[in-house]
């Protein structure tokens, strides 16, 4: 097994149950999944007069998939909030409609609560908001709420190295 480079003693990959996400400038607190941040890009086959038996491909249009953000239900309104930029029943959300995209930021933590990778996501909005799950009273889950973010796609912060080994 190779070792990581910044930890040549090293063999294990970091663990992904502790991150967090940074929007706005604030740590969203309670965040207890976020969905894979995964891209796409088209196969576009098409054929060169030299070799007219068989396709080349060539990559085509890029498109991201959807994030899902879940966190059990508290007194915090931030994800009520955001949805409710790109959403306005009574047609009074014009203003909001400025301001219903946004950057966001989300960092893998070491056990010692370092970063150690860190991803942003840009202009993200949310396209579905569940503010209450079903609800089962013989059942003993958390109550979660959750929402689905469309953006524009995310990029590796590569200023965010490996932390010092102590």
């Amino acid at each position: 097994m190779v070792p990581f480079p910044a930890h040549p003693h090293r063999l294990e990959p970091d663990k992904n149950i502790t991150f967090q996400l940074i929007l706005d400038g604030e740590v969203i607190a309670g965040v207890s999944r976020i969905g894979g941040l995964r891209r796409r890009t088209e196969v576009v086959p098409h054929r060169d007069g030299r070799m007219p038996c068989h396709l080349l491909t060539a990559p085509g249009t890029t498109s991201f998939d959807p994030i899902v953000l879940e966190r059990g239900i508290t007194r915090d309104t931030t994800f009520r909030d955001w949805a409710e930029l790109s959403y306005s029943p009574r047609g009074d959300g014009a203003s909001a409609l400025r301001n219903f995209r946004k950057d966001l930021r989300i960092e893998l933590l070491n056990r010692r609560g370092q970063v150690v990778l860190s991803y942003m996501v840009f202009r993200a909005w949310v396209s579905e908001f569940e503010a209450l799950p079903e609800l089962d009273a013989n059942g003993n889950e958390a109550a979660i709420e959750r929402i689905v973010l469309q953006h524009e796609g995310w990029e590796q912060d590569r200023a965010v190295g490996a932390p010092a080994a102590t």
